[in-house]
């Protein structure tokens, strides 16, 4: 027995093993990516997975985004949106503020409730890091509707504003149960110069 280990062990076998299971493993994580960007559609730079959580999605498909989005309902049920870009196509980050404007009419369409969730790049949250609509949005004279979305809290009251991590972060918007028939857009997000 020791002679056949100590062949194993100077003969590259094990280090050819590991390489060969690192290698399918790199192969793999790239093909499900690939999948995953095959069915995102963005716009905006607000990016959407229509099909994921659809029981007739082939093995290859449900992995992928699975991978991409975890345990999601169907977007009949919910659906959602992410972006870590503003509208310009720049990361999102910390340092800078941004708008999201909805236009009258316009907040996302919602049979149960939305939300819109600000996080780090791994999930985090700090603070007041969401709205919803039961949050008292705050519309402008005209209906619509701005959230401010920047690290530290403005001045007097802050209905409409979300907590933004340091460094580069993420958002997510969701609706449960929406309403129309799947084409609404979230409009682009826009830094906010002082």
């Amino acid at each position: 027995m020791r002679v056949v280990l100590a062949w194993l062990a100077h003969s590259g076998v094990v280090q050819g093993v590991i390489i060969g299971a690192t290698f399918a493993y790199l192969t793999a994580v790239l093909i499900l990516d690939a999948v995953a960007r095959s069915e995102t559609t963005t716009v905006h730079g607000w990016s959407a997975i229509r099909r994921a959580g659809r029981p007739g999605n082939g093995v290859l498909v449900r992995a992928a985004l699975q991978k991409a989005l975890p345990v999601v309902n169907v977007f009949e049920e919910a659906a959602y949106w992410t972006a870590t870009r503003d509208g310009a196509g720049k990361r999102l980050r910390g340092e800078h503020a941004y708008r999201l404007h909805f236009p009258p009419g316009g907040l996302p369409p919602a049979g149960a409730f939305w939300s819109l969730t600000a996080t780090d790049t791994v999930g985090y949250q700090a603070g007041r890091s969401s709205v919803n609509d039961h949050s008292g949005l705050v519309a402008n004279a005209d209906g619509s509707v701005d959230i401010l979305l920047q690290s530290h809290q403005p001045a007097g009251p802050a209905p409409n504003w979300v907590a933004t991590p340091p460094g580069r972060f993420k958002l997510m918007l969701r609706a449960y149960l929406p309403v129309g028939n799947g084409d609404y857009e979230v409009p682009p997000l826009v830094e906010v110069r002082p």
